[in-house]
């Protein structure tokens, strides 16, 4: 006998698409907080073939991500992130299981450590130091700061110093073509791909959008 799923309440979607056309992209968390006043703190809906159970109430949210976190705590496998992280070998999107507890003792044994940590911290302060300085020259010449760039670069620049030991000029072609790389990496993790949500027999249509070359590049 085969057994129903139970899932939380939520607006009705149509077939295919689920509640796709209901979808608020330009403001979802105002979107969620109605729904969340007519289904609940705790409602569901569906994003193509996708179901997504969303969370509102600090005690709820407290409840899966402490005392269930087990249960919750592997990421969904999406196109974009798979390639990024290398089908899923980084600490980040890599599943719950043996592997991950490895690696996650192996970044706080040689990463995190507070030895690790001290050891870095001349760096950090270094490049906040020029941050700062940077923001307030902009500030007294009455130029238009950008912080977005600002901040992108300051995290560019410190994976750059612990990382390889190299510090970029910030005209360089080699720190503009490292800032694209980690910006196109960025927007790869976070980009909406039609098998993820639908069927990936549908994967055709992210090629012919150009989406699949751009994964491959």
């Amino acid at each position: 006998m085969s057994r129903k799923t139970i899932r939380p309440p939520g607006p009705l979607g149509l077939p295919f698409i689920g509640n796709l056309h209901q979808f608020d992209g330009l403001n979802p968390r105002l979107y969620f907080w109605k729904l969340s006043q007519k289904y609940g703190k705790l409602f569901s809906l569906k994003i193509g073939s996708v179901t997504i159970v969303v969370i509102s109430s600090a005690k709820l949210a407290k409840e899966v991500t402490q005392i269930q976190d087990l249960t919750f705590c592997s990421r969904p496998s999406f196109v974009g992130q798979q390639k990024v992280s290398y089908n899923g070998s980084d600490i980040c999107f890599a599943p719950y299981n043996d592997y991950w507890r490895e690696i996650r003792k192996i970044c706080v044994v040689h990463l995190f450590s507070l030895k690790k940590v001290q050891l870095f911290r001349p760096i950090h302060e270094d490049e906040v130091s020029k941050m700062i300085k940077k923001i307030s020259q902009q500030a007294a010449a009455s130029q238009i700061t950008n912080l977005s760039n600002i901040l992108t670069s300051l995290t560019s620049t410190m994976i750059c110093r612990i990382a390889f030991g190299i510090r970029y000029d910030e005209e360089a072609h080699e720190k503009r073509r490292f800032d694209e790389h980690l910006a196109m990496s960025q927007e790869m993790a976070a980009t909406f791909f039609v098998s993820d949500f639908y069927f990936p027999l549908l994967g055709w249509i992210d090629k012919l959008s150009g989406k699949i070359s751009r994964k491959n590049k």
